[in-house]
């Protein structure tokens, strides 16, 4: 699940990460971006639908991309609730990390592989 200050930029790499995939299987790839109103910011109640849309009862990893949407998320967790068993942000670049989180979850992997494989792309070196 992907968390964004902007509506499209979450929808967009959503769309580029399942794209990447080959399609991602059956992998649930939402975004939550932008407020309500469509406005720039962070809103907890689609971060909660759109994280219960991507729950298939095996956990959820969230992706978030700047300050409030990563705050949010992590007060969505502490409160708990919110957001189905198992969801778990983790710290990965917002790109990379959507790609090889979606890339491995369309091959079975189980939520810490997942979880693994978007944290590692941090080590993704471009020069």
């Amino acid at each position: 699940m992907l968390v964004s200050h902007s509506r499209q930029v979450a929808e967009s790499v959503a769309r580029l990460a399942l794209g990447l995939s080959g399609g991602g299987g059956n992998v649930a790839v939402t975004a939550a971006g932008g407020t309500g109103d469509g406005g720039l910011g962070t809103s907890s109640e689609l971060i909660a639908q759109a994280a219960r849309r991507a729950d298939r009862g095996g956990g959820v990893v969230l992706l978030a991309d700047l300050g409030s949407a990563v705050l949010t998320v992590r007060t969505l967790l502490a409160e708990g609730g919110e957001l189905p068993d198992g969801a778990r942000l983790v710290d990965a670049p917002f790109v990379e990390g959507a790609v090889a989180a979606v890339v491995t979850a369309s091959t079975g992997a189980d939520l810490e592989a997942v979880a693994a494989a978007a944290a590692e792309a941090y080590d993704y070196r471009k020069l």
